[in-house]
């Protein structure tokens, strides 16, 4: 993974400098808070593994620079990866870096999550978004979810009276400390769907559409 953050890095750093993907632009920091920290979670809990070894497509929400999308889409080339984004230029920037990384298993959405149906089995990925309260309410699914949410420090102090009262709708299944060198301390939070999220009559973007 050296090699692919440096070239990462590298493209960030010259085709795309003055769009503001990152702030960390030294190569250790951005080896460890980026890329380490995008693959970690995954690489630590069996639950995330399992989920995704089940659905074989992973969506990532408000993906911003391409993290933990890419880094993923890297180290699991044999899962179908498909980002959210809600800003243009962010979502054709980072469809241009995984075209210059030669990452064939990863199409980009500029869409809003409220406007996407999950209509095919995935595993849902938030990193560096809103909080989960925010969130969880706004997806729309055809089949029971799991979601994994990379969250810091003092997410329980922020979000915990949120998090109570979605406990009708939505399972707390792990919260997981995830000890990535170099970062503040990291949390792997994920939920499982106690019913089918039910979609709104409107017309929404359709994750089979990309896959």
């Amino acid at each position: 993974m050296l090699d692919f953050s440096t070239k990462y890095l590298d493209i960030l750093k010259t085709q795309f400098a003055g769009l503001n993907l990152t702030k960390i632009l030294e190569p250790d920091e951005f080896y460890h808070k980026q890329i380490l920290d995008s693959i970690l979670p995954y690489q630590e809990s069996k639950l995330f593994q399992d989920d995704v070894k089940k659905t074989g497509v992973i969506v990532d929400v408000g993906f911003g620079g391409g993290f933990p999308i890419l880094p993923l889409a890297k180290l699991l080339p044999h899962v179908q990866f498909v980002g959210v984004e809600s800003r243009k230029k962010k979502a054709e920037a980072v469809t241009v870096i995984a075209q210059e990384l030669g990452l064939t298993n990863v199409k980009l959405v500029h869409s809003r999550l409220e406007d996407f149906l999950f209509d095919k089995p995935a595993t849902i990925t938030f990193k560096a978004v809103g909080t989960i309260g925010d969130y969880l309410p706004l997806i729309a699914s055809k089949h029971l979810v799991k979601t994994f949410f990379y969250k810091g420090p003092s997410f329980a102090e922020l979000e915990g009276e949120q998090i109570k009262v979605l406990n009708k709708q939505w399972r707390l299944l792990e919260n997981q400390e995830i000890k990535v060198p170099g970062t503040q301390q990291r949390f792997l939070v994920s939920f499982s769907s106690v019913n089918v999220p039910r979609g709104t009559a409107k017309s929404l973007v359709k994750l089979s559409e990309f896959l």
